[in-house]
């Protein structure tokens, strides 16, 4: 299987700044490991989108699979409470 290019939004990356530094490197982790397999078992496809999301505890990651680019871009890394708005 062919790798995919991580791709992040600007307003993702300004999420992830903010982020404490105990759970920054599990959920950076948790998004390179995208790039090998974007639909990883633990990841659940959005209803109301086109959009996957992955837990960490109580953050979430969303991101889109462009499968004819093999890309994968980030939309957005916030608290749950704060994620589908």
């Amino acid at each position: 299987m062919a790798k995919y290019k991580i791709e992040i939004k600007k307003s993702a990356v300004k999420e992830i700044r903010q982020l404490p530094a105990k759970d920054l490197k599990i959920i950076l982790k948790k998004i390179s490991g995208l790039s090998d397999n974007p639909r990883p078992s633990d990841s659940k496809k959005l209803s109301a989108q086109e959009r996957y999301r992955l837990r960490y505890r109580h953050y979430r990651i969303l991101y889109e699979i462009i499968d004819k680019k093999l890309i994968v871009y980030v939309v957005r890394v916030s608290h749950r409470k704060n994620a589908y708005r």
